[in-house]
């Protein structure tokens, strides 16, 4: 048989979710790359199993959630960010970081909702920085959102923080998912998928000391984002998030074309 393909995100985010990953799965093929990149991956067949945006997975009925294992936040995110050159509710251009779809879907809900905005959507190319636009307001999101520079802004927006003071739950940003048709009990998957995270949990400083030099961030930032931003159990009220979610990016008001 063919190995699983196993696609996973490259952000700091991630590392505790993947710690000791190869180990537990030594037959398995682990990849990393960017979000929206795995999703692309997943749906073409190039995957058998990747951590996905969520906003891809309600793309598919197929898809199956393989574990309780996910990337949230009950507040204050630090990696999705809304930079702003004007007040937010003056915002009539908006440039998406192309790295994930579901915060391209957030901000657009957010914006829409508390503001009553729909602007005009272009692309942030992977790699720009936010001030190489000259829209009114830039979507930044994963480690360089960490610690980004923000002159030339003058009002932001903490998405996770934005969400979870609008709605009342928690932000679900990506979940562990198969594809349709897979003929494989998931089980084991889905045990070794939940152990990797309950292990990266129990070695936080580790993580954060290794991932410090490679970010720009010092190893108390990386500890602290991972420790206090984050939250990796996909319980009840996460599902409910995920839902109330689903129901907004089901919408229609969504642009997500301009991020491919």
């Amino acid at each position: 048989m063919s190995p699983l393909r196993i696609g996973a995100v490259s952000y700091l985010n991630t590392k505790p979710l993947v710690y000791g990953l190869e180990q537990q799965l030594p037959d398995a093929q682990l990849t990393f790359d960017l979000p929206s990149r795995l999703a692309d991956d997943l749906a073409a067949g190039r995957l058998e199993v990747a951590l996905i945006p969520t906003v891809e997975y309600f793309q598919d009925p197929s898809y199956r959630v393989v574990s309780n294992a996910c990337i949230a936040c009950r507040g204050p995110v630090l990696s999705v960010s809304l930079l702003s050159r004007c007040p937010i509710g003056k915002i009539r251009t908006l440039a998406l970081d192309e790295g994930s779809r579901t915060s391209v879907a957030l901000v657009q809900i957010l914006l829409q909702e508390e503001h009553g905005l729909s602007p005009s959507l272009r692309p942030l190319p992977i790699g720009s920085a936010p001030q190489d636009s000259d829209t009114d307001a830039v979507l930044v999101i994963g480690d360089r959102a960490i610690d980004i520079e923000q002159d030339g802004f003058v009002e932001s927006w903490d998405l996770g923080e934005q969400w979870c003071r609008w709605s009342g739950l928690p932000f679900v940003f990506a979940m562990w998912t198969a594809r349709g048709g897979l003929q494989l009990d998931l089980g084991p998957l889905e045990q070794a998928l939940e152990s990797a995270r309950d292990t990266g949990l129990e070695n936080l400083e580790e993580i954060a000391r290794e991932q410090a030099g490679t970010l720009g961030l010092d190893q108390h930032q990386c500890l602290e984002y991972l420790r206090n931003n984050l939250h990796f159990t996909l319980g009840e009220k996460e599902r409910e998030g995920l839902e109330l979610f689903r129901q907004y990016a089901g919408s229609g008001i969504l642009g997500l074309e301009t991020t491919e």
